[in-house]
């Protein structure tokens, strides 16, 4: 016997209109599945690095990859508050990332460092865009949890941009 389960209608009530809900709710989709491919690509390089700076930056990047994961069930919750949905799959995930993978043998700890510290820049400029987003229709709370995780987001790219620099001058 079969059953199939009636399919209840998220009814989360919020005093934002529907366009907003549609419009933060895909900014955050979207910044979600860059979060989510940023944080696998960096515990990759966290369990690839290698090289006469390999502890510092192995710890580095675990550091860098547990804020990461910590971003996500905010942003999936601050839709399911909104109202809509979030992502459902590594193929929702897929669809909607645009943090490039890089499944290289061998990366240099140099080229790692870049790719990482060009990949937090972008995510930083989305996050900006998605508040953008959330201020056009008066999303304040939304907002806010974007000014925290753009500020976390600009210090990663800092110390991945200090970590890999080649002069003592400042």
């Amino acid at each position: 016997m079969t059953t199939t389960l009636a399919r209840a209608p998220i009814a989360t009530p919020s005093t934002l209109d529907s366009d907003a809900v549609r419009d933060i709710s895909a900014a955050l989709n979207g910044l979600l599945a860059d979060v989510f491919a940023l944080y696998v690509k960096t515990k990759n390089f966290h369990w690839h690095m290698s090289g006469p700076h390999f502890r510092d930056y192995h710890l580095m990047l675990d550091d860098e990859s547990e804020q990461l994961i910590a971003m996500t069930d905010p942003m999936g919750e601050r839709v399911r508050k909104l109202g809509d949905t979030m992502l459902r799959s590594v193929g929702h995930v897929a669809r909607l990332a645009r943090i490039l993978d890089n499944d290289a043998e061998f990366v240099t700890p140099d080229d790692l460092l870049a790719e990482l510290r060009d990949d937090n820049r972008d995510l930083a400029a989305r996050m900006r865009a998605a508040h953008a987003v959330c201020q056009m229709h008066d999303d304040v709370a939304t907002a806010s949890l974007i000014e925290v995780w753009l500020d976390e987001t600009e210090q990663r790219v800092w110390f991945l941009f200090e970590a890999s620099r080649r002069s003592n001058a400042y």
